[in-house]
């Protein structure tokens, strides 16, 4: 299999970290989530003190606002370029989410793998369902694999795939997700009209489905 990018646009809570985790997983690929590599660095205080775009990538996130776009390509513009230079594939959950990160983007990804070699999927959810999701989900406490808001995983405590404790954000709440996805459909979603007026194909994937089924209906893709 050559190396690839996989590009998963979608709303909160349609599972796209899930899905992301799931192909790095199964094909070797590296899951590259620009919410985590964000994370990292305004996590680190003395960074958001003397830095005032960490500070700015801060205020966004507590507001359920994106990451200033111009700081988040620098972080995976870094990221990928290390990663085709090793020669290995990646999967984004979180990037581009704006025009602006798409425009340059874009261009980079096909120097380093080859515009036949990049595949866009959108996965779809409602407002209503993102809510439901997202309230009062868990994510693991090492590495920030998320635990949907569904029944089967109610009883858990740990995270199945390191072990690590189950704990809640303050952001997961309705109100900021609520703001998330309006953000979605205002500054991300526009993103697929990009992609569509430069001639590639948009795989629509329903997203109201199990995770497995979600997860068959994207493998089917692989196999074409």
């Amino acid at each position: 299999m050559p190396k690839q990018v996989i590009i998963f646009i979608a709303p909160p809570g349609a599972g796209k970290g899930t899905q992301a985790d799931l192909i790095a997983e199964k094909f070797s690929f590296v899951h590259v989530e620009t919410s985590k590599l964000g994370e990292a660095k305004i996590k680190d205080e003395e960074l958001v003190k003397r830095d005032p775009e960490t500070a700015e990538a801060k205020r966004n996130f507590e507001s359920g606002k994106l990451f200033p776009s111009p700081w988040t390509m620098k972080l995976v513009m870094e990221r990928v370029n290390k990663l085709a230079a090793e020669g290995r594939s990646a999967v984004f959950s979180g990037s581009p989410r704006t025009l602006y990160e798409a425009k340059r983007e874009l261009p980079e990804f096909e120097k380093l793998y080859g515009r036949d070699n990049i595949k866009i999927f959108y996965i779809t959810l409602s407002e209503k369902e993102s809510i439901k999701r997202n309230s009062n989900r868990r994510i693991c406490e090492k590495n920030r694999h998320p635990i949907p808001n569904f029944p089967e995983y109610r009883n858990l405590t740990t995270c199945p795939q390191d072990g690590s404790p189950l704990i809640t954000r303050e952001l997961d709440k309705p109100e900021v997700i609520k703001e998330r996805y309006k953000v979605f459909k205002t500054e991300t979603e526009p993103v697929l009209d990009y992609f569509k007026n430069n001639d590639y194909e948009i795989i629509t994937i329903d997203g109201e489905q199990p995770i497995k089924k979600v997860f068959e209906d994207i493998l089917e893709h692989f196999k074409k």
